[in-house]
């Protein structure tokens, strides 16, 4: 996987949650979605998926940062001093989601999919 979780922010706090994520090699966001979710115990992660964020067509290269806040507000880019880029996006969700430590961050590389339209 060439993204990869580095903490989650101020969970708890709406208004600053949020989880941040680097590039380990130049990708495309697209192929990329985050839950949240919970253990079962120590060291196994509960399959039950709450909130989703798929990332928008965004090609990112190395060293570049991703964050993604839980509030509303307007996604933006910004040069960092070591050369990267560090991308802000915004869930637009009304509360937050990671509210204790018992909660945990997924994410998901998805490389294909398929859909149908519900009749």
């Amino acid at each position: 996987m060439d993204i990869q979780i580095l903490k989650v922010v101020d969970y708890g706090t709406h208004d600053s949650e949020r989880v941040i994520l680097k590039a380990l090699a130049a990708c495309n966001l697209q192929y990329y979605l985050l839950t949240d979710t919970t253990y079962t115990d120590a060291s196994h992660i509960s399959n039950k998926l709450r909130h989703m964020y798929w990332f928008y067509n965004q090609d990112v290269k190395k060293e570049d940062e991703i964050f993604l806040y839980t509030k509303t507000g307007t996604s933006k880019q910004e040069a960092l001093t070591n050369g990267a880029t560090r991308f802000t996006y915004y869930w637009g969700l009304g509360n937050s989601v990671w509210n204790n430590t018992g909660d945990a961050a997924l994410l998901f590389q998805v490389t294909s999919w398929d859909t149908t339209k519900v009749r």
